[in-house]
């Protein structure tokens, strides 16, 4: 694998009542649990911005409180991707992409637009939205990732578009929505949502390994096998960056999760 590729493996935020005294160590203070976070994880999926804008101070905050080599990913605002005609989102667009993001410096990850699991596909109308997302601000190069959640999705003409326009396609691990796992930008982003609390890891430890591998297979340039297929695997690629996020399932086990998934890919995660 490139030294240029890198898997990155985290989790959706860093505040959650149920990872205190669970992940993160009792009494450890609320105001440093970001910077306990990223020090055992190298990613995290920023919810908040989904929400609302924050503020340019805030995102450098965040930078700051955070190691070298770790990466932010931020779902982009709502006002963008939930509505019916996402062509007509270019004001929210805009001003999310403005709202001080590029603070984040070198940290600043994927930016994940996530539709609405009843939206589908429409080519004209998301080749117009493809069309509106920037390819940088600041100087900053930017990285899309589409979140798309209706079964419409599943075709070669999606795929194709997606590809046209360098868009990642969110591969989610889900009962709940498709699985389109082909990668179609030069990364790849995959959200794990099959997690269980009746497991102390979240997951079987055989599960680790496997995944270790599928990931590794996609920094590689190549794709795994076992997952779900539209089209035939596709010749072997560039090396690419990946990300694997545990969201949702049983959220109380998502780092230690992510954790487990960082000791099967050999990287060392302090204790």
């Amino acid at each position: 694998m490139s030294s240029a590729a890198k898997i990155r493996v985290g989790i959706g935020g860093w505040n959650f009542e149920p990872w205190r005294d669970n992940f993160y160590p009792k009494g450890w203070p609320q105001a440093r649990e970001l910077e306990y976070a990223s020090q055992h994880l190298t990613a995290i999926e920023i919810n908040s911005t989904y929400y609302g804008a924050q503020k340019p101070a805030t995102f450098a905050k965040w930078r700051k409180e955070t190691p070298e080599g770790f990466m932010f990913s931020l779902k982009a605002i709502r006002f963008a991707t939930q509505r019916r005609v996402l062509a007509d989102g270019a004001d929210s667009i805009k001003r999310f992409i403005d709202s001080g993001i590029a603070e984040l410096g070198d940290k600043l990850g994927p930016i994940v637009w996530q539709l609405a699991p009843t939206h589908k596909f429409d080519a004209a109308d998301l080749t117009a939205f493809l069309e509106l997302l920037p390819t940088q601000v600041d100087g900053l190069k930017l990285r899309h990732a589409l979140d798309v959640r209706h079964a419409s999705f599943q075709s070669p003409e999606y795929l194709a578009l997606a590809r046209k326009y360098k868009a990642a396609t969110v591969f989610t691990e889900s009962d709940d929505y498709p699985p389109i796992a082909e990668p179609t930008g030069d990364f790849v982003y995959t959200r794990i949502m099959r997690t269980h609390s009746e497991e102390p890891l979240g997951c079987k430890p055989e599960v680790f390994p496997q995944l270790a591998a599928s990931a590794q297979a996609w920094a590689e340039g190549g794709e795994p096998e076992g997952v779900p297929r539209i089209e035939p695997a596709a010749a072997a690629a560039a090396p690419r960056d990946v990300f694997v996020y545990f969201i949702s399932g049983a959220k109380e086990r998502a780092p230690h999760a992510a954790m487990a998934l960082r000791r099967a890919l050999g990287e060392d995660v302090p204790a």
